[in-house]
């Protein structure tokens, strides 16, 4: 996910968008540790991703109080 996609998002999205990311995240994990995950770099590519949401979500906030 590109950080131009994220800035499109809205609030609610970003929020809905984690939750997701990290459902993915925690199901990759446990598959990595039974040996069975296929793709490993995907890992990293979640938790980078949501690292972005993240740094949006509070920017949308600091905005939104000042």
């Amino acid at each position: 996910m590109k950080i131009s996609e994220i800035k499109d998002l809205s609030v609610p999205e970003i929020e809905k968008k984690l939750r997701e990311l990290g459902d993915e995240l925690l199901q990759l994990q446990i598959r990595k540790q039974s040996g069975q995950v296929e793709k490993p770099h995907m890992i990293r590519s979640l938790r980078r991703d949501r690292a972005r949401l993240f740094t949006q979500l509070r920017v949308s906030e600091n905005q939104s109080n000042s």
